[in-house]
């Protein structure tokens, strides 16, 4: 365990069992349809490539990077869009995968936005989702764990940009970060 992590919340092991069960699902869902994914950057890029090696059906994806929390460990609410698709959605069955899902203020922005373009269908997976957390109603039809309410980093999560190249998910030890 990495030495600024006061536990390991879900481990590699786990965390690869359940990514291969939410591609089989996805898979079963859409079967023969092309499904575009869309991540959000940075922190989902790890997830991404382990769920689309996990679906069978036609898979293409594309990258949205926004900016919703600066250096704090709290989303501020408003979000920026820094990059946006490379691809055009209208028509197309898309899924925005999310690392984390917690008050779901960026999710439920991003949401509206794409929905806007068109899609034939609109689906969220999220690697992990807050328990009560959300401050706005999210429906995510793919969820891979429920996790406390704590700060976690790993597997793509980071805090000031570290910690993204875990393999595991653990909770930073509080005197690492300040709120």
């Amino acid at each position: 365990m990495h030495p600024d992590l006061d536990h390991i919340v879900l481990t590699e092991e786990q965390i690869q069992r359940r990514v291969a069960e939410l591609g089989e699902r996805i898979s079963v869902d859409y079967g023969d349809e092309a499904v575009l994914l869309i991540a959000v950057l940075r922190g989902a890029t790890l997830f991404i490539a382990d769920l689309a090696r996990r679906i069978t059906s036609p898979v293409e994806i594309d990258f949205m990077a926004v900016s919703s929390y600066g250096s704090s460990i709290q989303s501020s609410g408003v979000v920026r869009i820094i990059k946006d698709l490379e691809e055009l959605i209208e028509g197309r069955h898309v899924i925005l995968v999310e690392d984390i899902l917690d008050t779901g203020l960026t999710l439920k922005y991003l949401l509206r936005n794409l929905a806007s373009r068109k899609p034939a269908s609109l689906e969220v997976v999220a690697l992990l989702s807050k328990h009560g957390k959300q401050r706005v109603p999210i429906t995510c039809k793919y969820v891979g764990f429920e996790v406390p309410d704590e700060f976690v980093v790993g597997y793509g999560l980071d805090y000031a940009e570290r910690y993204r190249n875990l393999p595991y998910i653990g909770v930073l030890r509080a005197d690492i970060y300040s709120e």
